[in-house]
């Protein structure tokens, strides 16, 4: 359904009867609460209902004993302008990914653009109009309100410390893929990726073998000697390294390990079961890498969430964890986990009707894919039912 609003405060918001609450939080994916309160797009309690302040609430909304989670964070889109994309030439593709419960997407640079400049002026120029367009988009009621964090420059050689500086002061958080420009080597992007950490801006860079025209095989030790703060698309996008050069990024670095859907999915499921066993399970991501060659996946996360947990042998509540509150950290998001003064970003679900599991968690566990009921960012539904995935057993009601 389309967004039942688009501007405005969100008030006093009560979320009461929730059968489970995934926290996001990876060491307690789990809480003992049926309740939340949110004011203004902000949640104010977690707890029981019996010790809440639900008196004045604008909204309620009913969970029926459904799961309440933390909206999904894709880690690695590719968006252009607006809720188009000339990849697959698709209206609409980031509205349809809030239907697949995606409340935030990371653009890992702006490279689908016809045309894309390459001249350091034009980088930049490029990167801090997307930006100011992205953060504008949503008041604009474009893509269902989605956080887009875009405005990523690809990087070019013939930049100098002074462009990072000034893209820092533009506003501009985050590099696009490293490698997807003409800085291929180890060396001339770790001094890149040095000047952009430097002012506040975070860089993702490719991994695996090329992608888009102009890209190229970023192997093991130049991701190594890059220290990217993001090795993107570990699995590959789509073509992967070797396994043993996977492992050898999860052990000699200690970036986070971006696992994407349009990737290798032997090495995805590889590189979960790896960083499990190095004891590291807060460094994994989920992205989609899309829109790409392969499409756009609206249910690209909740798919990459039942894959990891039903043939890496995860648990669900910790691979949701994977979409949302690593990210968060990795990212430096406030959205992503449900705790007091954290933006109230919400995905409610249910198992899928006629899932051979009993709940939510063994449905995952199989390899289902969940129902999406409701939508919320920012304490605002946003949609209700999802047109998109499996029909859910039970949906929130707002009373």
């Amino acid at each position: 359904m389309a967004a039942e609003t688009l501007t405005g405060l969100s008030g006093k918001v009560a979320v009461t009867n929730i059968g489970l609450l995934l926290s996001g939080d990876i060491d307690q994916p789990i809480l003992d609460a049926d309740t939340l309160v949110i004011d203004d797009g902000v949640i104010v309690a977690v707890g029981y209902e019996k010790d809440c302040d639900l008196e004045g609430a604008r909204t309620t909304v009913d969970c029926k004993g459904t799961t309440v989670a933390p909206g999904l964070i894709d880690s690695h889109v590719h968006p252009v302008f607006g809720d188009w994309t000339p990849r697959q030439n698709q209206m609409g593709w980031i509205e349809s990914n809030l239907n697949g419960g995606v409340t935030t997407m990371i653009s890992a640079g702006e490279v689908h653009l016809p045309g894309r400049p390459k001249d350091v002026l034009g980088v930049k120029a490029l990167a801090i109009t997307a930006q100011r367009s992205f953060e504008g988009m949503r008041g604009a009621g474009v893509g269902g309100g989605v956080k887009v964090m875009a405005g990523a420059p690809v990087i070019e050689k013939g930049m100098v410390e002074e462009d990072f500086k000034e893209l820092s002061e533009a506003g501009v958080k985050l590099l696009g893929e490293v490698g997807l420009g003409s800085v291929k080597g180890g060396e001339e992007a770790a001094q890149m990726v040095a000047w952009a950490r430097k002012y506040g801006i975070q860089s993702t860079i490719h991994t695996g073998g090329p992608s888009i025209p102009g890209s190229g095989l970023i192997d093991r030790d130049v991701v190594l000697a890059a220290d990217a703060d993001v090795i993107g698309h570990i699995n590959g996008g789509h073509t992967s390294l070797s396994y043993r050069h996977v492992c050898d990024l999860c052990e000699q670095s200690s970036r986070a390990l971006e696992i994407v859907h349009n990737g290798n999915e032997r090495i995805a499921l590889l590189t979960a079961r790896h960083a499990i066993e190095l004891k590291c399970p807060h460094r994994i991501i989920l992205g989609t890498d899309s829109p790409a060659g392969s499409g756009v996946q609206p249910l690209g996360i909740l798919r990459m969430i039942a894959l990891i947990s039903s043939l890496a042998d995860v648990p669900a509540e910790i691979a949701f964890c994977f979409a949302t509150g690593n990210t968060a950290r990795q990212r430096n998001l406030r959205q992503g986990l449900i705790e007091v003064s954290r933006p109230a970003d919400l995905v409610f679900m249910d198992r899928a009707q006629h899932t051979a599991a009993d709940t939510l968690l063994e449905s995952v566990q199989l390899g289902d894919i969940p129902g999406v009921g409701m939508v919320m960012i920012d304490g605002l539904i946003r949609c209700r039912r999802s047109r998109n995935t499996p029909p859910a057993t039970e949906v929130p009601v707002v009373i």
